[in-house]
């Protein structure tokens, strides 16, 4: 497969992902986190599809589209790893969604990336959140979904938070 028709089915399965979990959290009360803004692309899709939502977005650096840029107080700057922990403390249990996009063309650094996201998004979410992430997360409050018709499995993930 080309690596064209390989992104364009990665990007058919996060949208699908995305569709999915955008309608199994209506009518659940919280907030919205994307993890990675990228090129905006699926910070758009978000705002498109949850209107009524706040969306809070962690990047590293903002190179996205200037029309898919989030204002100040709903942009995160800096790692990852230092942002979400921060966040964590005066946010804990608001979100209903995460869509986390920040993996790496480093498997090493991807794997372990998905290992410190598993631990770190559980506090975060409230029962019954979506995650949707290019990355497996291994925790055991993230159950593993099914994914949406026509989308091959490991392709994206699809989880929903059941603490214990």
């Amino acid at each position: 497969m080309s690596r064209l028709d390989s992104f364009i089915r990665r990007l058919e399965a996060q949208r699908a992902c995305l569709d999915l979990a955008a309608e199994a959290i209506r009518g659940i009360d919280g907030i919205v986190l994307e993890l990675g803004l990228g090129n905006g692309r699926t910070y758009d899709h978000l705002r498109e599809r949850l209107p009524e939502r706040e969306i809070i977005v962690f990047e590293r650096e903002v190179r996205a589209h200037p029309a898919c840029i989030p204002d100040d107080d709903h942009l995160v700057l800096g790692s990852i790893e230092a942002t979400l922990p921060s966040f964590a403390e005066h946010s804990s249990g608001r979100a209903v969604l995460v869509h986390s996009d920040i993996g790496t063309g480093d498997a090493e650094r991807n794997q372990a990336l998905a290992a410190w996201l598993a631990e770190a998004l559980p506090p975060l979410l409230r029962p019954g959140a979506w995650v949707a992430a290019d990355q497996a997360l291994i925790a055991p409050s993230l159950a593993r979904q099914s994914m949406p018709a026509g989308i091959a499995k490991d392709r994206y993930f699809l989880y929903r938070y059941a603490p214990a």
